[in-house]
């Protein structure tokens, strides 16, 4: 329920952020919803990452409703030197 041009994907040293703004939905027959994590309106998530990754390297892609973020391995500096 978010458009593209609503959603920003961001890092901050260790943390991925996701954030955005989901309008409200365009009035339907629908009867019921089983879940929904957010309503209406901005929200953001923060992610810690473990892990060492290329920070210049993150994409993020959204498609049929899923946002895809592809975070590369970071190379260790001894593999460099091989």
């Amino acid at each position: 329920g978010v458009r593209g041009d609503d959603l920003r994907v961001s890092v901050d040293g260790e943390a991925l952020r996701i954030s955005g703004v989901r309008m409200a939905p365009e009035p339907t027959e629908m009867q019921r919803l089983h879940q929904m994590e957010i309503a209406t309106g901005p929200f953001e998530r923060r992610l810690r990452i473990p892990i060492g990754f290329q920070r210049e390297g993150v994409t993020a892609q959204l498609a049929d409703g899923f946002l895809t973020v592809t975070l590369p391995k970071r190379v260790p500096v001894s593999s460099l030197a091989a």
